[in-house]
């Protein structure tokens, strides 16, 4: 006899400022205890993931945040329920920062993402976003600039990664 395991559907905001990203830490209380995650939370029915995200953001922070970007949804499958990610780039329009749920946040650079201990069904979102953040290999800080503002990266920025992969000085802009 198979298992039909739980679905859970989850909008959740990589969240900018001044080239840094928010990280929540759930609460103690909460499965998946003090795991960090890009904040958001579950679709209601009848919800869409935009509203979703609008709401939990509102609810979970007191903060209201403007939708710039959606990116491919992510499904992780845990030993006991599965959920897919809805992802928003997405920037603070109003309010601060107050935790109603969470036990923590931080502002990180994306090369910085690492190092939290990040909740399994995140990491497919930071390495489509962030190749190089779960190996340890810093990133060029324009491309979260491009990701937002839905432009590819231009050849001087190309050539600009290349140049710090390759340990080369970087030229001046």
């Amino acid at each position: 006899m198979s298992v039909i395991l739980k679905h859970i559907h989850v909008a959740c905001a990589i969240i900018e400022r001044d080239g840094l990203l928010l990280a929540s830490q759930r609460g103690s209380a909460m499965s998946l205890p003090l795991k960090w995650e890009f904040p958001g939370g579950k679709i209601d029915p009848g919800e869409t993931p935009q509203e979703c995200l609008l709401r939990e953001l509102m609810e979970e922070m007191s903060l209201s945040v403007a939708i710039q970007k959606d990116l491919p949804p992510s499904t992780h499958h845990y030993p006991t329920f599965t959920v897919t990610l809805y992802p928003f780039v997405c920037s603070i329009a109003a309010g601060e920062i107050v935790l109603h749920e969470h036990a923590d946040i931080a502002w990180l650079a994306p090369d910085e993402l690492g190092s939290l201990d990040w909740a399994e069904a995140d990491w497919p979102v930071i390495e489509s976003l962030f190749p190089a953040a779960a190996s340890g290999k810093a990133r060029h800080p324009h491309l979260l600039q491009n990701i937002e503002h839905g432009t590819e990266l231009s050849e001087t920025g190309l050539e600009q990664i290349q140049a710090d992969e390759a340990g080369k000085p970087e030229p001046v802009w």
